[in-house]
Protein backbone atom coordinates (compact mmCIF):
# COMPACT_ATOMS: atom_id res chain seq x y z
CA UNK A 1 0.00 0.00 0.00
CA UNK A 2 1.21 2.95 -1.02
CA UNK A 3 2.32 5.90 1.80
CA UNK A 4 -0.74 8.27 3.02
CA UNK A 5 -0.61 11.15 5.21
CA UNK A 6 -4.28 11.06 6.39
CA UNK A 7 -5.70 7.99 5.79
CA UNK A 8 -9.08 8.35 7.43
CA UNK A 9 -9.75 11.28 4.53
CA UNK A 10 -7.69 9.70 1.64
CA UNK A 11 -9.35 6.34 2.15
CA UNK A 12 -13.18 7.82 2.69
CA UNK A 13 -15.95 6.25 1.09
CA UNK A 14 -18.67 8.18 -1.53
CA UNK A 15 -21.20 8.44 1.14
CA UNK A 16 -18.93 9.09 4.12
CA UNK A 17 -17.75 12.05 1.65
CA UNK A 18 -21.14 13.10 0.81
CA UNK A 19 -22.07 13.54 4.50
CA UNK A 20 -19.37 15.44 5.58
CA UNK A 21 -19.70 17.69 2.32
CA UNK A 22 -23.55 18.10 3.33
CA UNK A 23 -22.40 19.62 6.65
CA UNK A 24 -20.12 21.92 5.67
CA UNK A 25 -22.09 23.19 3.00
CA UNK A 26 -25.19 23.81 5.27
CA UNK A 27 -22.42 25.91 7.68
CA UNK A 28 -20.66 27.83 5.06
CA UNK A 29 -23.66 28.96 3.57
CA UNK A 30 -25.28 30.56 6.67
CA UNK A 31 -21.48 31.92 6.89
CA UNK A 32 -21.46 32.94 3.45
CA UNK A 33 -25.30 34.67 3.16
CA UNK A 34 -24.70 36.63 6.28
CA UNK A 35 -20.94 38.14 5.18
CA UNK A 36 -20.24 38.18 1.63
CA UNK A 37 -21.72 41.36 0.20
CA UNK A 38 -21.50 39.84 -3.37
CA UNK A 39 -22.96 37.14 -2.91
CA UNK A 40 -25.76 38.68 -0.63
CA UNK A 41 -26.25 41.96 -3.76
CA UNK A 42 -26.44 38.64 -6.62
CA UNK A 43 -28.73 35.93 -4.72
CA UNK A 44 -31.17 38.36 -2.99
CA UNK A 45 -33.68 36.15 -1.03
CA UNK A 46 -31.95 33.05 -1.88
CA UNK A 47 -29.55 34.03 1.04
CA UNK A 48 -32.56 33.28 3.22
CA UNK A 49 -33.33 29.72 2.32
CA UNK A 50 -30.92 26.61 3.50
CA UNK A 51 -28.94 25.24 0.91
CA UNK A 52 -27.23 21.73 0.01
CA UNK A 53 -25.50 20.11 -2.48
CA UNK A 54 -28.65 18.98 -4.93
CA UNK A 55 -29.92 22.25 -4.92
CA UNK A 56 -26.47 24.25 -5.83
CA UNK A 57 -27.44 23.79 -9.38
CA UNK A 58 -30.31 26.67 -8.61
CA UNK A 59 -26.94 28.78 -8.13
CA UNK A 60 -25.61 30.99 -11.44
CA UNK A 61 -21.94 30.40 -11.35
CA UNK A 62 -19.33 32.31 -10.67
CA UNK A 63 -16.84 33.55 -13.03
CA UNK A 64 -13.64 34.95 -13.17
CA UNK A 65 -15.05 38.30 -14.97
CA UNK A 66 -17.17 38.51 -11.80
CA UNK A 67 -14.73 38.47 -9.16
CA UNK A 68 -12.29 41.17 -10.70
CA UNK A 69 -15.97 43.36 -11.26
CA UNK A 70 -15.92 42.44 -7.46
CA UNK A 71 -12.11 43.36 -6.55
CA UNK A 72 -12.56 47.30 -9.04
CA UNK A 73 -16.12 47.95 -7.09
CA UNK A 74 -13.88 47.08 -3.45
CA UNK A 75 -10.23 47.04 -3.66
CA UNK A 76 -7.96 45.48 -2.65
CA UNK A 77 -9.81 42.20 -1.57
CA UNK A 78 -13.70 42.46 -3.24
CA UNK A 79 -16.90 42.67 -2.16
CA UNK A 80 -16.75 38.71 -2.16
CA UNK A 81 -14.33 39.12 0.83
CA UNK A 82 -16.38 37.50 4.05
CA UNK A 83 -13.82 38.12 7.11
CA UNK A 84 -12.53 41.39 8.64
CA UNK A 85 -9.24 42.50 6.75
CA UNK A 86 -7.24 42.23 10.45
CA UNK A 87 -8.31 38.49 10.38
CA UNK A 88 -6.41 38.50 7.04
CA UNK A 89 -2.64 37.03 7.24
CA UNK A 90 -1.75 36.29 3.64
CA UNK A 91 -2.01 38.44 0.43
CA UNK A 92 -1.28 36.92 -2.97
CA UNK A 93 -1.96 38.10 -6.33
CA UNK A 94 -2.55 35.88 -9.52
CA UNK A 95 -0.01 36.18 -12.36
CA UNK A 96 -2.69 37.65 -15.10
CA UNK A 97 -1.30 35.00 -17.64
CA UNK A 98 -5.57 35.55 -18.97
CA UNK A 99 -6.01 39.10 -18.05
CA UNK A 100 -5.98 41.01 -15.26
CA UNK A 101 -3.67 39.73 -11.88
CA UNK A 102 -6.40 39.07 -9.04
CA UNK A 103 -5.65 39.79 -5.28
CA UNK A 104 -6.09 36.90 -3.07
CA UNK A 105 -6.68 36.68 0.65
CA UNK A 106 -6.45 34.25 3.05
CA UNK A 107 -7.29 34.02 6.69
CA UNK A 108 -5.14 31.56 9.09
CA UNK A 109 -7.11 28.61 8.96
CA UNK A 110 -7.37 29.25 5.25
CA UNK A 111 -3.45 28.72 5.25
CA UNK A 112 -3.20 25.60 7.34
CA UNK A 113 -6.23 23.99 5.06
CA UNK A 114 -4.00 24.98 2.03
CA UNK A 115 -1.03 23.37 3.26
CA UNK A 116 -2.85 20.41 4.80
CA UNK A 117 -4.57 19.28 1.65
CA UNK A 118 -1.70 20.07 -0.23
CA UNK A 119 0.89 17.73 1.22
CA UNK A 120 -1.56 15.10 0.77
CA UNK A 121 -1.07 16.11 -2.75
CA UNK A 122 2.56 15.83 -2.49
CA UNK A 123 2.76 12.65 -0.49
CA UNK A 124 0.56 10.68 -3.23
CA UNK A 125 2.91 11.87 -6.23
CA UNK A 126 5.69 10.26 -4.39
CA UNK A 127 7.30 13.23 -1.68
CA UNK A 128 8.88 11.03 1.26
CA UNK A 129 10.47 12.56 4.98
CA UNK A 130 14.33 11.87 3.67
CA UNK A 131 13.81 14.25 0.49
CA UNK A 132 15.35 17.41 -0.19
CA UNK A 133 13.36 19.46 -2.87
CA UNK A 134 14.41 22.67 -4.57
CA UNK A 135 11.26 24.62 -4.84
CA UNK A 136 11.63 26.61 -8.37
CA UNK A 137 8.92 28.19 -8.41
CA UNK A 138 8.32 32.29 -8.29
CA UNK A 139 8.20 32.95 -4.68
CA UNK A 140 6.85 37.00 -5.96
CA UNK A 141 3.06 37.46 -5.10
CA UNK A 142 2.32 34.53 -6.76
CA UNK A 143 0.64 31.42 -4.85
CA UNK A 144 2.90 28.60 -6.13
CA UNK A 145 5.99 29.77 -4.77
CA UNK A 146 5.92 30.51 -0.86
CA UNK A 147 2.34 28.12 -0.57
CA UNK A 148 4.08 25.25 -2.16
CA UNK A 149 6.78 25.81 -0.21
CA UNK A 150 4.80 25.38 2.83
CA UNK A 151 3.27 22.56 1.59
CA UNK A 152 6.20 20.44 0.73
CA UNK A 153 7.38 20.86 4.08
CA UNK A 154 3.92 19.98 5.40
CA UNK A 155 4.48 16.46 3.78
CA UNK A 156 7.57 16.03 5.25
CA UNK A 157 10.45 17.18 2.73
CA UNK A 158 13.35 19.31 3.68
CA UNK A 159 12.90 22.41 1.13
CA UNK A 160 15.43 24.36 -1.04
CA UNK A 161 13.73 28.26 -1.56
CA UNK A 162 15.42 28.78 -4.51
CA UNK A 163 12.90 30.54 -6.82
CA UNK A 164 13.43 31.59 -10.50
CA UNK A 165 16.37 32.80 -12.53
CA UNK A 166 19.62 32.04 -12.09
CA UNK A 167 20.16 28.73 -13.23
CA UNK A 168 23.47 27.74 -13.17
CA UNK A 169 23.44 28.60 -9.51
CA UNK A 170 20.57 26.21 -9.31
CA UNK A 171 22.94 23.69 -10.66
CA UNK A 172 25.15 24.18 -8.40
CA UNK A 173 22.93 24.20 -5.15
CA UNK A 174 21.20 20.81 -6.53
CA UNK A 175 25.04 19.04 -6.57
CA UNK A 176 26.25 20.92 -3.34
CA UNK A 177 23.24 20.43 -1.10
CA UNK A 178 22.35 16.80 -1.53
CA UNK A 179 19.04 18.12 -3.67
CA UNK A 180 17.00 14.76 -4.25
CA UNK A 181 14.14 16.46 -6.26
CA UNK A 182 13.02 19.40 -7.78
CA UNK A 183 9.51 21.31 -8.14
CA UNK A 184 9.22 23.48 -11.10
CA UNK A 185 7.30 24.14 -14.61
CA UNK A 186 7.34 21.15 -16.62
CA UNK A 187 9.13 23.84 -19.69
CA UNK A 188 12.11 24.12 -17.06
CA UNK A 189 14.12 21.52 -17.55
CA UNK A 190 15.17 22.50 -21.12
CA UNK A 191 16.96 25.91 -19.43
CA UNK A 192 18.14 23.71 -17.25
CA UNK A 193 19.68 21.19 -19.76
CA UNK A 194 21.36 23.70 -21.68
CA UNK A 195 23.31 25.12 -18.66
CA UNK A 196 24.38 21.36 -18.03
CA UNK A 197 26.10 20.87 -21.60
CA UNK A 198 27.20 23.98 -22.52
CA UNK A 199 28.24 25.60 -19.24
CA UNK A 200 29.11 22.74 -16.95
CA UNK A 201 29.75 19.71 -18.95
CA UNK A 202 27.44 17.07 -17.33
CA UNK A 203 24.75 15.58 -18.06
CA UNK A 204 20.95 15.88 -16.72
CA UNK A 205 21.19 12.21 -14.93
CA UNK A 206 24.34 13.25 -13.68
CA UNK A 207 22.62 15.59 -10.89
CA UNK A 208 20.92 12.39 -9.61
CA UNK A 209 17.58 13.49 -8.95
CA UNK A 210 15.35 11.15 -7.96
CA UNK A 211 11.85 13.07 -8.24
CA UNK A 212 10.31 16.34 -10.16
CA UNK A 213 7.25 17.83 -9.34
CA UNK A 214 5.57 19.66 -12.31
CA UNK A 215 2.89 22.54 -12.01
CA UNK A 216 1.98 25.97 -13.23
CA UNK A 217 1.39 24.42 -17.16
CA UNK A 218 -0.17 22.09 -18.92
CA UNK A 219 2.28 19.26 -20.56
CA UNK A 220 2.70 16.22 -18.25
CA UNK A 221 -0.69 14.27 -19.63
CA UNK A 222 1.62 13.65 -23.20
CA UNK A 223 3.44 10.92 -22.53
CA UNK A 224 5.85 11.46 -24.91
CA UNK A 225 6.90 14.46 -22.74
CA UNK A 226 7.11 12.85 -19.77
CA UNK A 227 9.14 9.78 -21.14
CA UNK A 228 11.64 11.99 -22.64
CA UNK A 229 11.74 14.02 -19.33
CA UNK A 230 12.25 11.01 -17.39
CA UNK A 231 14.64 8.99 -19.64
CA UNK A 232 17.01 12.62 -19.64
CA UNK A 233 16.60 12.86 -16.64
CA UNK A 234 16.33 9.69 -14.73
CA UNK A 235 13.83 11.17 -12.04
CA UNK A 236 10.14 10.07 -12.33
CA UNK A 237 8.06 13.39 -13.66
CA UNK A 238 4.75 13.61 -11.31
CA UNK A 239 2.38 16.57 -12.11
CA UNK A 240 2.36 17.21 -8.61
CA UNK A 241 0.06 20.46 -8.57
CA UNK A 242 -2.50 20.83 -10.65
CA UNK A 243 -4.63 23.88 -8.95
CA UNK A 244 -6.16 27.51 -9.19
CA UNK A 245 -5.00 30.33 -7.02
CA UNK A 246 -8.32 31.55 -6.24
CA UNK A 247 -10.06 28.05 -5.92
CA UNK A 248 -6.73 26.06 -3.55
CA UNK A 249 -3.03 25.85 -4.72
CA UNK A 250 -3.23 22.07 -5.28
CA UNK A 251 -6.32 20.55 -6.19
CA UNK A 252 -4.92 17.33 -7.72
CA UNK A 253 -1.89 15.27 -8.42
CA UNK A 254 -0.82 12.11 -9.65
CA UNK A 255 -0.11 9.19 -7.54
CA UNK A 256 3.18 6.67 -7.87
CA UNK A 257 -0.05 4.09 -9.77
CA UNK A 258 -1.50 5.94 -12.25
CA UNK A 259 -0.79 8.97 -14.59
CA UNK A 260 -4.24 10.41 -13.95
CA UNK A 261 -4.78 13.26 -11.24
CA UNK A 262 -6.51 12.42 -7.59
CA UNK A 263 -8.92 15.03 -6.89
CA UNK A 264 -7.40 15.49 -3.06
CA UNK A 265 -9.45 18.17 -1.08
CA UNK A 266 -12.93 16.91 -1.31
CA UNK A 267 -13.61 17.70 2.11
CA UNK A 268 -13.05 21.67 1.70
CA UNK A 269 -13.74 21.89 -2.10
CA UNK A 270 -16.83 20.58 -3.61
CA UNK A 271 -16.72 19.89 -7.16
CA UNK A 272 -19.18 19.42 -10.52
CA UNK A 273 -18.44 18.99 -13.91
CA UNK A 274 -20.92 21.10 -16.20
CA UNK A 275 -21.49 20.38 -20.05
CA UNK A 276 -19.40 23.09 -22.13
CA UNK A 277 -22.44 23.52 -24.54
CA UNK A 278 -25.57 23.40 -22.37
CA UNK A 279 -23.90 24.41 -18.81
CA UNK A 280 -25.93 21.33 -17.06
CA UNK A 281 -24.48 19.55 -14.30
CA UNK A 282 -23.03 15.68 -15.33
CA UNK A 283 -22.65 12.94 -13.35
CA UNK A 284 -18.56 12.16 -12.16
CA UNK A 285 -18.63 9.09 -13.75
CA UNK A 286 -15.83 7.33 -16.44
CA UNK A 287 -15.68 9.05 -19.48
CA UNK A 288 -17.22 11.88 -18.68
CA UNK A 289 -15.91 15.28 -19.80
CA UNK A 290 -16.84 18.96 -19.12
CA UNK A 291 -15.85 22.62 -17.44
CA UNK A 292 -14.60 22.42 -13.63
CA UNK A 293 -16.80 24.58 -11.30
CA UNK A 294 -15.85 24.43 -7.20
CA UNK A 295 -17.36 25.42 -4.42
CA UNK A 296 -15.93 26.07 -0.93
CA UNK A 297 -16.76 24.47 1.88
CA UNK A 298 -14.35 25.92 4.42
CA UNK A 299 -12.66 28.77 2.81
CA UNK A 300 -13.18 31.59 5.31
CA UNK A 301 -11.60 34.93 3.19
CA UNK A 302 -13.12 34.84 -0.27
CA UNK A 303 -15.02 31.91 -0.23
CA UNK A 304 -16.48 30.95 -3.90
CA UNK A 305 -19.90 29.45 -4.37
CA UNK A 306 -20.20 27.36 -7.67
CA UNK A 307 -16.88 28.77 -9.36
CA UNK A 308 -16.79 28.45 -13.10
CA UNK A 309 -12.69 27.38 -13.38
CA UNK A 310 -12.45 27.68 -17.41
CA UNK A 311 -10.60 24.21 -17.26
CA UNK A 312 -12.18 21.23 -19.39
CA UNK A 313 -11.70 18.12 -17.33
CA UNK A 314 -12.17 14.09 -18.16
CA UNK A 315 -13.03 11.72 -15.58
CA UNK A 316 -10.88 8.78 -15.81
CA UNK A 317 -11.96 6.66 -12.82
CA UNK A 318 -14.46 6.52 -9.80
CA UNK A 319 -13.74 3.49 -8.06
CA UNK A 320 -10.48 3.21 -5.22
CA UNK A 321 -6.89 3.52 -7.42
CA UNK A 322 -4.40 1.03 -6.63
CA UNK A 323 -2.84 3.50 -4.59
CA UNK A 324 -5.50 3.00 -1.68
CA UNK A 325 -7.50 6.54 -2.29
CA UNK A 326 -10.94 6.48 -3.04
CA UNK A 327 -10.80 10.19 -4.78
CA UNK A 328 -11.83 10.50 -8.32
CA UNK A 329 -9.34 10.84 -11.40
CA UNK A 330 -9.05 12.56 -14.00
CA UNK A 331 -7.10 14.65 -16.51
CA UNK A 332 -6.93 18.12 -17.80
CA UNK A 333 -7.80 18.12 -21.51
CA UNK A 334 -8.46 22.24 -22.34
CA UNK A 335 -9.51 25.51 -20.81
CA UNK A 336 -12.90 26.95 -22.16
CA UNK A 337 -10.81 30.56 -22.51
CA UNK A 338 -7.93 28.79 -24.60
CA UNK A 339 -10.36 26.91 -26.85
CA UNK A 340 -10.60 28.54 -30.72
CA UNK A 341 -12.29 27.94 -33.64
CA UNK A 342 -10.95 26.84 -37.02
CA UNK A 343 -14.07 26.70 -39.57
CA UNK A 344 -16.38 25.71 -37.18
CA UNK A 345 -14.03 23.12 -35.85
CA UNK A 346 -13.48 23.85 -31.73
CA UNK A 347 -9.48 23.17 -31.10
CA UNK A 348 -7.88 23.31 -27.67
CA UNK A 349 -4.03 23.60 -27.70
CA UNK A 350 -3.46 20.71 -25.48
CA UNK A 351 -4.64 18.88 -28.60
CA UNK A 352 -2.48 20.61 -31.18
CA UNK A 353 0.86 19.54 -28.74
CA UNK A 354 -0.83 16.03 -28.54
CA UNK A 355 -0.97 15.58 -31.93
CA UNK A 356 2.74 16.85 -32.36
CA UNK A 357 3.99 15.01 -29.37
CA UNK A 358 4.47 12.13 -31.66
CA UNK A 359 6.41 13.21 -33.60
CA UNK A 360 10.48 12.55 -33.66
CA UNK A 361 11.28 15.60 -36.12
CA UNK A 362 10.18 18.11 -33.18
CA UNK A 363 11.71 19.02 -30.26
CA UNK A 364 10.11 17.54 -27.24
CA UNK A 365 7.06 19.74 -28.17
CA UNK A 366 8.61 22.92 -28.23
CA UNK A 367 5.77 24.97 -29.95
CA UNK A 368 3.91 28.28 -29.83
CA UNK A 369 0.15 28.70 -31.67
CA UNK A 370 -0.72 31.60 -33.66
CA UNK A 371 -3.90 33.04 -33.40
CA UNK A 372 -4.26 36.10 -35.31
CA UNK A 373 -7.07 38.42 -34.40
CA UNK A 374 -10.27 37.75 -32.53
CA UNK A 375 -11.49 34.50 -34.92
CA UNK A 376 -12.94 32.03 -35.89
CA UNK A 377 -10.21 30.96 -37.96
CA UNK A 378 -9.16 29.70 -41.67
CA UNK A 379 -6.80 27.25 -40.19
CA UNK A 380 -4.47 26.39 -37.71
CA UNK A 381 -1.00 27.83 -37.05
CA UNK A 382 1.79 26.78 -35.46
CA UNK A 383 5.31 27.74 -35.37
CA UNK A 384 6.93 24.46 -33.83
CA UNK A 385 11.00 24.32 -32.87
CA UNK A 386 12.93 20.91 -35.12
CA UNK A 387 15.05 18.20 -33.37
CA UNK A 388 18.24 18.92 -32.31
CA UNK A 389 20.49 17.89 -35.71
CA UNK A 390 17.58 17.77 -38.19
CA UNK A 391 18.87 19.32 -41.25
CA UNK A 392 16.75 22.64 -42.74
CA UNK A 393 16.97 20.46 -45.82
CA UNK A 394 14.32 18.16 -44.32
CA UNK A 395 12.53 20.91 -43.04
CA UNK A 396 9.55 21.24 -45.94
CA UNK A 397 8.87 17.23 -45.90
CA UNK A 398 8.70 17.31 -42.37
CA UNK A 399 6.43 20.40 -42.26
CA UNK A 400 4.03 18.72 -44.77
CA UNK A 401 4.08 15.34 -42.46
CA UNK A 402 3.13 17.72 -39.37
CA UNK A 403 0.26 19.58 -41.33
CA UNK A 404 -1.15 16.58 -42.64
CA UNK A 405 -1.04 14.87 -38.84
CA UNK A 406 -2.96 17.83 -37.86
CA UNK A 407 -5.64 17.72 -40.62
CA UNK A 408 -6.07 13.54 -39.96
CA UNK A 409 -6.71 14.08 -36.25
CA UNK A 410 -7.91 17.67 -35.61
CA UNK A 411 -10.53 18.11 -38.59
CA UNK A 412 -8.97 21.06 -39.19
CA UNK A 413 -6.28 22.80 -41.92
CA UNK A 414 -3.25 23.83 -40.56
CA UNK A 415 -0.29 26.04 -41.89
CA UNK A 416 3.04 24.61 -39.84
CA UNK A 417 6.17 26.86 -39.69
CA UNK A 418 9.31 24.52 -38.65
CA UNK A 419 12.34 26.72 -36.47
CA UNK A 420 15.58 25.71 -36.05
CA UNK A 421 16.12 23.65 -32.77
CA UNK A 422 16.68 26.51 -29.94
CA UNK A 423 14.61 29.16 -31.49
CA UNK A 424 11.80 29.39 -28.85
CA UNK A 425 12.70 30.95 -25.54
CA UNK A 426 12.95 28.74 -22.48
CA UNK A 427 11.94 30.22 -19.62
CA UNK A 428 11.90 29.26 -15.77
CA UNK A 429 8.19 31.04 -15.62
CA UNK A 430 4.94 29.49 -16.68
CA UNK A 431 5.27 29.37 -20.46
CA UNK A 432 2.37 30.59 -22.77
CA UNK A 433 2.01 28.35 -25.84
CA UNK A 434 -0.58 30.81 -27.58
CA UNK A 435 0.90 34.25 -29.04
CA UNK A 436 -1.98 36.24 -29.71
CA UNK A 437 -1.27 38.84 -33.14
CA UNK A 438 -3.59 41.72 -34.15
Amino acid sequence: MAAHLHPELETLGEAGLRRLQEGRLRTQWERVAATSAHYRQRLGARCNAPLTLAGLAEIPCTTKDDLRASLERRPPFGEHVAVAEQDIVRVHRTSGLTGQGMTLAQTRADTERTAETGARAMVAAGVRRDDRIVHCLNYQLWTGGLTDHLILEAAGAAVVPFGVGNTRGLVDAIRDLGVTGISCTPSYPALIERVLRHEVGIEPRDLGLRIALFGGEAGLDDTTFRRRLEETWGFAARNANYGLSEVLSILGSQCEQTGDLHFHPGEVVYAEILDVATRQPQPIAEGTTGELVCTHLCKEAQPLLRYATRDVVTVTGTGPCACGRSAWRFRVTGRTDDMFNVRGVNVFPTAVRRVFSDHPQLAGGQLRIVLRGAGPYDRIEVRAEAADGLAETAFPAATETLERSLKRALGASARVQLLPFGALPRTAHKTSWIEREP
